[in-house]
């Protein structure tokens, strides 16, 4: 309960966060998906509503101890804040991505019961989850974000590179979480891994068209994979 209500106050602080900080920017592209954008919402109200937020994070990421609430906050802060308000615009953007969901296997595992660090392959795996989301997000948006002078790394590697890291990223992770694991696997966890294989070369081997939805449809998949595999593997996480 406390785990999920720290993740979650996090998770809000970085999504308010972003909101405030790309409000000119949302403007500019005609973000209707975008409060702030469309003028329902004041930046001033999504800066407040993430400070705050932020802030209730920190109590909450201490009812699991010390060391977990100190890997959670620097994932918060080194991840996402750090992204919304200076990397997105370099080519250190995937870092934060990566920071961010690396932390969230260690501030489970450091907490009660176990206060252990996580197994390597687990923190890897969720690491390059986070890169690969990285890439996902970023997508849909690389014309936009050009456009208002967002220049990360998926921008200036353009679409075509960006899905196919997607998919690369996101099935190496499933690799790292079927192999790695000190248990034996198993058929489920091999025919999860074929399927995310089955996924990711029907999303970089065709020649879909410019705009098709199927790449990221397809790096989605994969993704959901690998979470699956990384949550059967709970048990042996820590």
């Amino acid at each position: 309960m406390a785990v999920g209500a720290a993740v979650l106050a996090g998770q809000l602080s970085i999504g308010w966060c972003n909101d405030a900080a790309d409000a000119g920017r949302d403007g500019v592209s005609g973000r209707r998906d975008k409060p702030i954008a469309t003028g329902a919402l004041r930046p001033r109200t999504a800066s407040t509503a993430a400070v705050v937020a932020l802030v209730a994070c920190v109590p909450l990421s201490l009812l699991s101890g010390l060391a977990a609430a100190a890997v959670h906050l620097t994932g918060v802060i080194a991840g996402g804040w750090a992204y919304n308000l200076v990397l997105k615009r370099t080519p250190l953007s995937p870092v934060p991505y990566a920071i961010g969901f690396a932390s969230l296997p260690a501030f489970v595992t450091l907490g009660p019961p176990t206060h252990a660090w996580p197994a390597w392959w687990a923190v890897v795996t969720s690491a390059l989850l986070g890169v690969g989301a990285h890439w996902v997000n970023a997508l849909p948006d690389i014309a936009d974000d050009l456009a208002t002078g967002v220049r990360g790394l998926p921008q200036r590697l353009g679409p075509v590179a960006c899905r196919r890291l997607a998919l690369v990223t996101m099935l190496t992770a499933v690799a790292i979480v079927t192999v790695c694991p000190p248990e034996e696997t198993g058929a489920p966890a091999w025919a999860c891994a074929t399927a995310a294989g089955c996924a990711a070369v029907m999303g970089t081997v065709p020649r879909w068209s410019e705009g098709s939805r199927w790449p990221f449809r397809a790096a989605i998949a994969v993704a959901g994979l690998a979470v699956g595999q990384l949550l059967s593997r709970g048990s042996v996480i820590a």
